[in-house]
């Protein structure tokens, strides 16, 4: 797919898991053979979801050079708030942020500078808006309820519909 972008690392990966089939439907393994080194199943399942080679297909190049125009023209308080949500991103302890405010103070202006900076990086980013007007904005244009399949009516018994171990729960993970 043009524009997806898979690590050397994952490419040679996914050849060992190939081979290995091949040599296990005929009656061998690659612990057979010490010259080449075992493969991991983690990243396997990447080539065959398509919601994470959605994700993953963007242009690197591109978002980077967003990232730059966009970068440069941050504020102080948001160039603040920009290092303090990409440290947690790049140590991968979590976090919760929730970027509020009036009509015109740049929240769009925000989300599209961390996405593209995280983007470039070849790093997932789901964003999302609570409403359909609202995720007009959006690079991918999701809302809250189509991303996480949160039921419209909700109820005492709503739950949203991912299932456990399907395509669109490994994306979320």
């Amino acid at each position: 797919m043009l524009g997806l972008h898979i690590e050397d690392s994952e490419i040679q990966n996914i050849c060992l898991l190939q081979i290995d089939e091949l040599l296990v439907s005929n009656g061998k393994s690659l612990k057979d053979f010490s010259c080449l080194p075992p493969p991991t199943r983690s990243t396997s399942y990447i080539l065959e979801n398509r919601f994470l080679i959605n994700e993953l297909s963007c242009d690197r190049t591109s978002m980077y050079e967003i990232h730059a125009s966009l970068f440069k023209c941050l504020t102080t308080e948001q160039s603040n708030a920009y290092e303090n949500i990409m440290t947690v991103v790049h140590t991968q302890v979590g976090g919760f942020f929730f970027l509020y405010g009036y009509n015109g103070i740049a929240k769009t202006f925000m989300w599209k500078t961390l996405s593209s900076g995280i983007r470039s990086r070849g790093m997932i980013v789901l964003n999302v808006a609570s409403r359909g007007i609202a995720s007009l904005l959006l690079l991918d244009k999701r809302t809250t309820h189509s991303t996480f399949c949160i039921p419209l009516i909700i109820n005492e018994e709503s739950t949203c519909s991912i299932s456990h171990g399907s395509l669109h729960a490994k994306l979320l993970i």
